[in-house]
């Protein structure tokens, strides 16, 4: 068989979909007609009897219009699956390495640890989530009990008055529940949530409250034609409504009539569920499931080299050239505006909302699909769609705002990535449109030129050491015989602060004994700034370069004080062949101090610090814990933290090229942090990050209250410390130092930066 004939015959995704609808369809269609057929629905006397009091004719109505409905519901869920599969392909299969990281995943999202982090919303929607699976359960238990032998029914005695029990309070709590998201969404207004409000969430919450009102005016009338029996008495929401309705006349008759109006509500919510936002019940916790990817978390897509490729075209213009995951994120989005709480951009008055990233997304995929389905949720009418562009809907401006923080993946509690959406874009308006911003065409030329983003001499790359007797500089062509490569990157060999981070973390190694050596003129930039700006073809020239010289070298563990080069050389060059053990430099501190190979006995810094978290180190890396472990070990030291801090850290606005890119538009995003870490009262902001140290000490410096406030790189502090607490011991030792101070000790303000 050829391929082409066997793709032609693979079963497409959509077509499971309306296998399963048909599926569940007949099931219920069968679970009408087996009654009639077996006999066996007579109930027990503690119980309450299955469709008690409704007409013959309208039990027959529910079990052919149910079914037409969920066989229409999967069709209309169908189409929308044949919109992801015009996505390229992705790998997300299971496999024996993956799989219990998905399912831990999963149970993450579905115990909404994410959505926890807001306790309001969180309980809210834990009120609704949860009761809505125990009401499903209810009624999957009732109608299973329904077609039992009577032998084998259960749901009489005490097991139906703890199932009632059960029933009522879900039902209770789904009610609180939607009440909760009503006044939230309608009373309280929280920004996140009012930009977006449209009509189909009064629509969605009016049929969600219809659900349980009829339901539970349903029961309270099934109880008063039963006569209020004593055993009802567990329905602790039905049975006291009934005493208010125990006496009305034709209690039958409005028995029927909740009972139409509830199966009506439930019709509604199926049709519902496939053509509106409702459909993320499904979506979401499949988006959860298929979180874990061949790629680490801080690699970028890879492409082919640009070198040999056929490829036409690169990144994403049009919705066929994102992946199919990427689509499904489309439909998976529950609207919540996490994502556009936490953006730094949109914090400080910039056009990106990450959120409206991926609506714009799904509004061009729904309005050029085959058949057109509904966009993921409502738009005006002025908002058309005419080709499938995603630059349709989605600007420039909106995507070179983006600082690759990653707050918007990381907050997002059904695990939708939103930042390569974005970064796929960039690289096309980079590579195939040359539309970025123009002070970007100059940091690329000095990447090309000059190996460095800022464009200095690359044989001026070493003289940060030229005072330090042991730093080794190795040439390129040369074996490597250190145990370390102390990768120092851009910043640290040419902006005067970072120059003062190599210098403080070559002296605590070689405190520590440790082997390394730096490159100097050989080591050129990693690229980070390139790639993340959609420039594939720099980063990758710079990127075969670096690895054709290490692997030549035979280098297998680098240091860097960088995290975008730590995410770089860790991540992103294996993509092209290298493969090394990568340590950041705040975790090779952490490991020295634990092995008492770095003495901190004596260090000691009567100073208020607050440490301020790398976007690159923590959210692309998960590091966390390291570098506050080192501050945790210096005498004197207090150590506190920022209302934002870790997972939640707000970004100091240099990541995603947005270092070399001038920020015109709304509130620095320096400045904000900078005002932030200054009001938790730090004499001292520790960064682990150049690009972080830069743009805090520059927005603190520019803030009233700044003046009072040091900005240093947890090297620089732990050299302080030590050096400080050896001037207690013996003021002799750093005499010299007093005298002329090096590079190691605390920062000149007035020092040039070439940033500037």
């Amino acid at each position: 068989m050829s391929e082409t004939s066997e793709t032609t015959r693979r079963i497409r995704p959509h077509q499971v979909v309306i296998v399963i609808g048909a599926l569940v369809a007949l099931i219920t269609v069968a679970s009408g007609i087996l009654p009639h057929i077996t006999h066996w629905d007579k109930e027990k006397a503690v119980s309450r009897p299955v469709f008690d009091g409704i007409p013959g004719v309208l039990v027959f109505a529910f079990y052919v219009i149910i079914p037409v409905v969920l066989v229409a519901g999967a069709i209309l869920f169908a189409n929308r699956v044949r919109n992801w599969e015009r996505g390229t392909p992705d790998n997300r299969a299971t496999t024996r390495s993956n799989a219990m990281a998905r399912l831990k995943n999963f149970r993450g999202g579905a115990y909404m640890k994410t959505l926890l982090r807001d306790p309001a919303a969180g309980v809210m929607h834990s009120f609704i989530y949860f009761s809505f699976l125990v009401l499903l359960a209810v009624t999957t238990t009732l109608e299973i009990d329904h077609q039992l032998p009577n032998g084998l029914k259960f749901l009489h005695g005490g097991v139906y008055e703890g199932f009632t029990l059960v029933h009522d309070i879900a039902g209770a709590t789904f009610f609180i529940g939607v009440m909760w998201a009503i006044m939230r969404r309608y009373v309280q207004k929280p920004y996140r949530i009012r930009i977006k409000t449209k009509p189909e969430h009064a629509v969605i919450l009016g049929t969600m409250l219809a659900i349980v009102v009829t339901g539970f005016t349903t029961e309270m009338f099934q109880i008063v034609i039963m006569g209020r029996p004593g055993f009802e008495k567990w329905a602790i929401v039905g049975y006291p409504l009934s005493g208010l309705v125990a006496n009305v006349s034709n209690a039958s008759g409005w028995h029927q009539v909740m009972w139409i109006l509830h199966v009506a509500s439930f019709v509604a919510f199926l049709l519902l569920i496939p053509t509106t936002m409702l459909r993320h019940m499904f979506t979401s916790p499949l988006n959860i499931y298929l979180r874990e990817r061949e790629r680490p978390r801080g690699a970028m897509r890879p492409m082919p080299n640009l070198m040999e490729t056929e490829l036409e075209t690169f990144g994403a213009s049009t919705v066929e050239d994102f992946t199919w995951k990427q689509l499904l994120d489309t439909d998976a989005c529950t609207m919540c505006g996490r994502c556009t709480s936490v953006c730094p951009a949109h914090g400080t008055g910039k056009p990106l909302d990450p959120r409206e990233i991926v609506l714009k997304t799904g509004e061009v995929m729904a309005a050029t699909g085959t058949p057109k389905v509904s966009p993921p949720i409502g738009t005006v009418p002025e908002i058309t769609v005419s080709a499938d562009s995603l630059f349709e809907r989605i600007t420039a401006e909106e995507l070179w705002s983006c600082t690759s923080c990653r707050a918007c993946d990381e907050i997002c509690p059904v695990n939708i990535e939103i930042m390569d959406k974005i970064l796929d874009m960039r690289r096309y308006l980079s590579l195939m449109e040359s539309n970025f911003p123009a002070e970007l065409g100059h940091t690329y030329r000095n990447m090309e030129n000059n190996a460095n983003p800022w464009g200095m001499n690359q044989g001026e790359r070493g003289d940060w050491a030229n005072d330090l007797d042991n730093v080794a500089v190795v040439d390129p062509g040369d074996p490597f015989d250190h145990e370390y490569l102390y990768w120092v990157g851009c910043a640290g060999s040419f902006d005067d602060k970072n120059k003062r981070v190599s210098v403080a973390m070559s002296k605590l190694l070689t405190r520590a004994g440790i082997d390394f050596a730096i490159l100097g003129p050989g080591e050129s930039c990693t690229g980070d700034p390139a790639r993340r700006s959609g420039n594939e073809y720099i980063f990758q020239m710079l990127a075969m370069q670096n690895i054709e010289n290490l692997n030549g070298m035979g280098v297998r563990k680098i240091i860097t004080q960088c995290p975008h080069c730590f995410n770089t050389l860790r991540n992103e060059y294996p993509q092209f062949g290298g493969n090394y053990e990568v340590i950041h430099h705040s975790q090779l501190l952490e490991q020295l101090v634990a092995d008492g190979r770095l003495d901190l006995s004596n260090a000691e810094l009567d100073e208020r610090v607050v440490y301020h978290d790398s976007c690159y180190l923590g959210r692309h890396n998960d590091i966390y814990g390291a570098p506050r472990n080192v501050l945790a070990q210096l005498g004197g030291i207090e150590v506190v933290e920022a209302p934002r801090n870790g997972t939640m850290a707000r970004c100091c606005g240099a990541g995603g090229a947005r270092m070399w890119m001038e920020e015109n538009i709304g509130t620095k995003i320096n400045d904000d942090r900078a005002e932030e870490l200054i009001g938790t009262g730090a004499d001292r902001v520790a960064t682990a990050c150049p690009f972080c140290y830069i743009m805090l000490d520059d927005g603190v410096k520019g803030a009233a209250a700044g003046d009072d406030v040091t900005v240093s790189d947890i090297a620089i502090t732990v050299m302080d410390a030590i050096e400080n607490g050896e001037r207690r011991i013996d003021p002799a030792i750093l005499a010299p130092a007093l005298a002329a101070p090096d590079a190691g000790t605390q920062a000149d303000a007035d020092s040039t930066d070439p940033s500037a």
